[in-house]
């Protein structure tokens, strides 16, 4: 059976490293067999998550979307942004809908006993590595089992060519390392 890994950058940003960079992921991951369905946040709008909304009106329809793409997924490739040492709000408040249960299902569904694997650029020093902190326990919480191994970019405005690929051959090759056991585990899993 082929492994379907869910690919999503945490920005709305048209031109963002982290699409580049989660879109590099993927191509990877299909190199390697899976197959990925690329999610971008722009394309699914969302309300601020409310409680008095959902209890009056129900999920939005991008939440319902999202969260059958989601259950449908046996993994995901998570590239986030740092925004002051966190995930950005657009990609919080994605998972924030997605996880709200249905009827009498639970709401971690979605993504319950599922991979991820975490990737982050930046134009900082760091990467975005301090966001993934916070991206790591959020998901953790929910369910997903969050591969050890991670990747960032630093310095994201000098790292990708005019095709949005990684220039440098030492990071395109931590990125497969890093890809490749997410294929592998989330297939035996699956």
């Amino acid at each position: 059976m082929t492994v379907h890994l869910i690919a999503l950058a945490g920005s709305i940003r048209k031109d963002s490293y982290n699409k580049k960079l989660v879109k590099s992921a993927a191509q990877l991951a299909e190199e390697a067999g899976a197959k990925v369905t690329f999610i971008d946040m722009a394309d699914y709008p969302l309300p601020l998550y409310d409680g008095d909304l959902e209890e009056s009106q129900g999920l939005p329809e991008n939440a319902l979307k999202l969260k059958k793409i989601f259950t449908e997924g046996d993994g995901f490739i998570f590239a986030s942004p740092e925004y002051n040492s966190a995930i950005s709000g657009p990609f919080k408040n994605l998972i924030d809908w997605v996880s709200r249960p249905e009827r009498d299902e639970p709401g971690t569904l979605p993504f319950q006993k599922k991979l991820a694997l975490l990737l982050s650029a930046s134009p900082g020093a760091l990467g975005g590595l301090r966001g993934l902190v916070s991206l790591r326990s959020i998901l953790g919480n929910i369910g997903v089992l969050v591969l050890p191994q991670q990747v960032t970019v630093r310095q994201a405005f000098e790292a990708f060519d005019e095709s949005g690929a990684l220039k440098d051959e030492k990071k395109t090759k931590q990125l497969k390392e890093a890809v490749l056991p997410l294929v592998e585990i989330a297939s035996k899993l699956s």
